[in-house]
């Protein structure tokens, strides 16, 4: 029998910055000569990162062309018993004596680094036991040479070196926490800083120390597993912020992600369960892919934790409307073409919701997003509000460049300018949104069609009858993640779809636009007056 291979879901692409622009050599090589294994069979051997390691140290100690750190803020997600512990407490070392700030050039171009002159290193969580899992790391790990070299001082919770540098364990009492001025904090199993446990607030208060750290260069590295979806964790929150900034609707202000799952598998197969493994671990080859399949199929764990631990995937939050897997298994390369006959959809908002237009294709259901604008995060959305200028002229381009045949617009916030939609293109239109506009479609009333044109939509994406193109553009990472917060709400119609919650921030405009279009395209083959598709011209005789 064939062995099933799949190729790794990433994050950030599997490369390294050229050797003029990292510090992280300078790390490997200092790394190698002080730290030791801290268990299994090679306990007390030279340290030795692996492959996958040696990459994620040379992209977090990138620079650029001054010497300044091009991340400050990273994340480390991989399947439980990849080695995050091990790995965050050998940067930590890094950080509390060894070379870890730029110090120069070389001769031939390259940079050296030097150790930090003050060093404040923090090991933060939510619980003592989970500080405790990197703390107790750092007497094995530390050789003899570097304990003479530099007169550490090793405790249980906090440790020392003989020209002040300190390594501490903290949990969750921001109070105590404000106003220090960590050079690098460790946040220790972010998916378990919830609200509850004040992991939000110290969260913040740590982000703010180092905010305002002395001469800048303090960092801070997450390490998780895959977040479990709506609890809100940190992780989670990181996780979403991340996914803006992929999609270029947040400044990247110098965040690192670093994720390897496994792509979508049958859990029940088992040689796709075993491949869906293999990819996710990528080379902690300690890990025993039997014995984690084994596991699995004991039926002691629920499936989506054995997801989220073993494959590190995003899984489907209970009140999900659509699973990640479905939505992403209808992913394609087509694209639309000039002339194509279409239907759009429309979702306007004004300031805090988000404005969607999209596209389906009427001859094969494919969606493709046209526009989606939403306020920027932090400061740069203070007092933003949508370009409807912009939005207008968007709009008027897909209805010169396609064939548009039907298209329905949310009337709420944009009466005037789908009003004058209608009437610039009412003639061009085959279907009307409603019996007063050929555009307008009041979202606010037809529940009864609206939680039908739902329950269509997400049937047909989880049985693989409609196509998404696009998928790792911007646009198409922006309709993903709209598609991915929308949650179920049943009505005495049936199935409809909403946000989280009211207040919440992440926003389902992208699919509400997709679900008018949709409804649109059905609207337009039940009328049947679709247009004639384009023949080829050829002649054939019999």
């Amino acid at each position: 029998m064939t062995a099933v291979a799949l190729e790794p879901v990433r994050t950030w692409p599997d490369s390294v910055p050229p050797e003029n622009r990292t510090l992280g050599w300078d790390v490997l090589e200092w790394t190698s000569r002080y730290l030791l294994q801290p268990d299994g069979p090679d306990a007390g051997q030279p340290w030795k990162y692996t492959p996958e390691q040696v990459r994620i140290v040379l992209r977090w100690f990138e620079i650029n062309e001054a010497g300044v750190f091009v991340r400050r803020q990273g994340t480390i997600r991989r399947l439980k018993g990849w080695g995050k512990d091990p790995f965050l407490a050998s940067l930590a070392l890094v950080e509390f004596c060894g070379p870890s700030r730029f110090g120069g050039w070389r001769p031939d171009g390259t940079p050296y680094a030097v150790p930090h002159q003050a060093p404040w290193v923090q090991v933060a969580a939510v619980s003592r036991d989970q500080t405790r899992n990197t703390m107790r790391l750092f007497s094995p790990m530390c050789s003899p040479e570097l304990i003479e070299e530099h007169g550490v001082d090793l405790g249980k919770e906090i440790i020392y070196s003989a020209r002040g540098g300190v390594i501490e364990a903290v949990t969750s009492s921001p109070r105590t926490l404000e106003g220090g001025r960590a050079t690098f904090v460790i946040l220790n199993e972010t998916h378990h800083w919830i609200a509850a446990n004040q992991g939000h607030e110290m969260a913040q208060t740590i982000a703010g120390n180092v905010g305002k750290s002395r001469g800048g260069g303090a960092r801070t590295m997450e390490i998780t597993n895959a977040p479990l979806p709506g609890e809100d964790s940190v992780a989670e929150q990181t996780w979403h912020a991340w996914s803006k900034v992929a999609e270029g609707k947040a400044r990247d202000s110098g965040v690192y992600y670093d994720s390897v799952e496994s792509p979508p598998v049958d859990l029940a197969d088992p040689d796709q369960l075993r491949a869906g493994i293999i990819a996710a671990r990528g080379d902690a080859t300690w890990l025993d892919v039997d014995w984690i399949v084994s596991t699995i199929y004991s039926g002691v764990m629920p499936r989506a934790r054995s997801q989220r631990m073993f494959l590190n995937q995003l899984v489907t939050a209970e009140d999900q409307l659509i699973a990640p897997a479905d939505w992403d298994a209808c992913a394609g390369d087509e694209a639309l073409q000039a002339g194509d006959e279409i239907t759009l959809g429309f979702d306007g908002g004004k300031s805090d919701d988000a404005t969607c237009l999209v596209a389906v294709r009427v001859r094969d259901r494919l969606i493709q997003p046209l526009g989606a604008w939403e306020r920027p995060d932090g400061p740069a959305g203070d007092g933003w509000e949508v370009d409807r200028y912009e939005v207008d002229g968007a709009v008027r381009n897909a209805l010169e460049r396609y064939a548009v045949s039907a298209f329905f617009a949310d009337v709420a916030l944009w009466e005037s300018t789908i009003d004058a939609w209608s009437e610039d293109y009412r003639d061009r239109l085959l279907v009307r949104a409603s019996t007063h506009s050929a555009v307008g479609r009041d979202m606010r009333g037809g529940l009864q069609e609206l939680t039908a044109a739902n329950e269509r939509l997400v049937s047909a994406i989880e049985n693989g009858q409609v196509r998404h193109g696009g998928a790792s553009s911007p646009l198409g990472r922006t309709l993903r993640r709209h598609v991915l917060n929308a949650r179920r709400r049943p009505n005495r119609f049936g199935l409809s779809f909403g946000k989280e919650s009211r207040e919440s921030g992440r926003k389902v405009d992208a699919y509400a636009a997709t679900l008018l279009a949709d409804l649109a395209r059905h609207r337009l083959l039940e009328s049947g007056k679709q247009r004639p598709r384009e023949r080829s011209g050829a002649v054939f005789f019999f």
